[in-house]
């Protein structure tokens, strides 16, 4: 079973069994525009749950990916760093940026749930 978390900066997180899945919302995309370059971590890098863990460039402006958990980087998506506008078709698909094996697995009750997001979202359009 997956459950889905949605950071206040816009980053998502699947989570299955210790291993969560992340990358920015459809809202972030659509406010960046055609992403042109992701910077992503490399595997077994360690973060702590807020620290600055990837780098996104679009069109209009460069923005930088926060890690929604503590954790070690498992896996990047070398499939989005070769071709970024994939991020654009399918942010919450296709256009993931890493995965993580999450380290403190209570951090998750600092996110929000997909209500909640939507909520902010229609606050901030």
């Amino acid at each position: 079973m997956s459950a889905i978390y949605f950071s206040e900066d816009h980053e998502w997180i699947q989570v299955e069994g210790d291993i969560g899945t992340c990358g920015i919302t459809e809202f972030a995309q659509e406010q960046l525009g055609d992403i042109v370059y992701v910077e992503l971590p490399d595997p077994g890098r360690g973060v702590a749950q807020n620290d600055e863990i990837a780098v996104v460039e679009s069109v209009k402006a460069a923005s930088e990916i926060y890690a929604p958990v503590s954790g070690e980087v498992t896996e990047s998506n070398e499939d989005v760093a070769d071709d970024p506008a994939k991020v654009n078709a399918d942010a919450m698909g296709d256009g993931w940026f890493f995965k993580i094996r999450i380290s403190a697995m209570d951090e998750l009750e600092n996110l929000m749930d997909k209500a909640a997001y939507d909520a902010l979202v229609a606050g901030q359009s």
